[in-house]
């Protein structure tokens, strides 16, 4: 355990734990099909809003900006569901997280790093094959390695998304007011 382990919590982290398990977007992702679409359109709009970063500022395009802009809210909005559907698994502090949750971060830490493997090897792989079919790969350099990070920001939320478990169906206001009284 870390020294952060011990730390009882501030008021930050109960804030934090009660908004991060506020049950009024449970509709939006309470089933696993559910969950997966939100997944699927932040990745697209996270893609999209790349795309037109990139248009912005390599390609000098003034609609870009506007379009990342018009994007930003459902972006916003989408993470939001998703964190909401991990109950903030990847948000709150980890003094804040009980054993079950500490051991599905690592989970969830381990399988997005492995995606990660995936997409960098489709790179490598990718621009190999580009540089002997002749291609010139100096100008993909940025946006490719740009594309890259974010993919790498946003993995563990999109796996931890993908991989959340179904809720229980009974009312659990008491037993997070428990927990809540219990760590302080």
């Amino acid at each position: 355990m870390t020294t952060s382990d011990h730390r009882p919590l501030t008021n930050y982290d109960r804030r934090m734990y009660r908004l991060m398990n506020r049950r009024e977007a449970a509709p939006f992702h309470a089933t696993a099909a559910r969950r997966r679409a939100w997944v699927v359109a932040h990745i697209l709009l996270t893609a999209v809003s790349v795309v037109a970063w990139l248009c912005a500022v390599v390609g000098d395009q003034r609609w870009a900006t506007w379009t990342m802009l018009g994007l930003l809210l459902p972006w916003c909005f989408a993470t939001g569901v998703i964190n909401s559907s991990t109950r903030g698994l990847l948000e709150l502090r980890v003094r804040a997280l009980d054993e079950r949750q500490r051991a599905e971060r690592v989970r969830v830490a381990a399988l997005a790093q492995r995606a990660m493997l995936w997409v960098l090897l489709a790179a490598t792989v990718g621009a190999g094959v580009a540089a002997l079919a002749g291609a010139e790969v100096e100008g993909l350099v940025f946006p490719v390695l740009f594309g890259v990070f974010v993919v790498h920001w946003l993995m563990p939320l999109w796996m931890a998304g993908l991989t959340a478990r179904d809720e229980p169906d009974f009312d659990d206001d008491d037993v997070v007011a428990e927990a809540l009284g219990a760590a302080t």
